[in-house]
């Protein structure tokens, strides 16, 4: 609920998500976990990256051994890739989920930790501060895997036979006309859907990127042979 009000998500939708839709739920977690840190370390990208927060707290921060030492750790791609699918995969563990949607304290959690690997797998991505753990071809193969991994959960969603979520099976507050195991099927499109989007419009970046040194370079070649044959 807390960082839904932080991030501006409509209260509706939280309150929605807890009490009738999974679907309303999932779009709640995917926009936390995956569009938010997106746009996040999209936007201080390059220098706003050491500008974001105040040079004392920097300074600080940058003295505490242990601290950089985990944050080394954590992004290195392959850490950052496992705690982005452990968070995800852990807390939709039917038993998790349920538990996290009466506890307030583990429902906080939750969506903090969705967030955290969020930021981490992201920052891989996009690679804010430049510290080039990945070449570009490397990061589409990252792209990759994010999406098979999210994929897996997603069918999982979509095909079960039988909801598998106790808290939404029967829905306490139905809505929309959709049964326990259509609203589950939704909440897998949704993931699905998100991911897809967010993480194809990342790889045409990245292609994007590929493209314009080899233009360059033709152009070059061209103005190079032209000026050969005067």
């Amino acid at each position: 609920m807390i960082l839904a009000h932080i991030m501006g998500l409509p209260v509706e939708l939280h309150e929605i998500g807890e009490a009738s839709l999974l679907s309303a739920h999932m779009l709640q977690h995917v926009a936390l976990g995956d569009i938010a840190p997106a746009l996040l370390v999209v936007a201080l990208r390059g220098p706003l990256t050491f500008f974001f927060l105040p040079a004392d707290v920097l300074r600080t921060l940058a003295r505490v051994r242990l601290l950089r030492r985990a944050l080394s750790w954590l992004l290195r791609p392959k850490v950052s890739f496992g705690v982005w699918a452990l968070t995800l995969g852990l807390w939709h563990v039917p038993a998790a989920y349920d538990y996290a949607l009466t506890h307030p304290l583990a429902h906080e959690l939750e969506h903090v930790s969705f967030m955290t690997g969020g930021l981490l797998v992201w920052a891989q991505l996009v690679d804010p501060a430049r510290r080039q753990a990945l070449t570009r071809s490397g990061r589409l193969a990252y792209a990759g895997c994010l999406f098979a991994a999210g994929s897996a959960l997603a069918y999982v969603l979509v095909f079960a036979s039988s909801p598998l979520f106790p808290s939404y099976n029967p829905a306490p507050e139905p809505l929309l006309g959709l049964s326990p195991r259509g609203d589950q099927q939704l909440a897998g499109l949704v993931m699905l859907v998100e991911q897809a989007a967010a993480l194809a419009l990342c790889t045409a970046f990245l292609l994007r990127g590929v493209a314009r040194p080899s233009r360059q370079r033709a152009s070059h070649a061209t103005r190079l042979s032209g000026a050969s044959a005067r």
